[in-house]
């Protein structure tokens, strides 16, 4: 009776493996051969976004030179606003008060230890 049980166990763990091979041989023709996505988002792209509520938020979306503010929710997506781009607004630019703030901060807090 041994044998028979420790048999049907290693069958099981063998099907066990091949069910997994099988598994890993789809994903990875599946990653090999996935259309390629690349850093950037293509014709429309995410601004920033502020939430206002555990389901709901507000999204600022760059279509071409247009920028939409949009009012997100679980079931549906507003058109709140419309305007052009701005003509100095860059990325990098975007993100530079940030980072003066993270400056101005650690100034603030180099300043308190005495």
């Amino acid at each position: 009776m041994q044998t028979s049980t420790a048999a049907a166990l290693f069958q099981t763990f063998l099907a066990l493996v091949v069910v997994l091979g099988i598994l890993y041989a789809f994903l990875w023709v599946l990653r090999r051969y996935a259309p390629a996505q690349t850093g950037t988002q293509g014709v429309v792209k995410v601004v920033g976004g502020v939430m206002l509520g555990p389901r709901e938020k507000v999204v600022v979306v760059e279509v071409g030179n247009t920028w939409l503010l949009l009012g997100v929710t679980s079931s549906q997506v507003n058109a709140l606003h419309t305007i052009e781009k701005p003509e100095g607004y860059t990325e990098a630019a975007a993100q530079l008060p940030l980072s003066s703030f993270a400056g101005k901060l650690g100034e603030l807090l180099a300043r308190r230890k005495p």
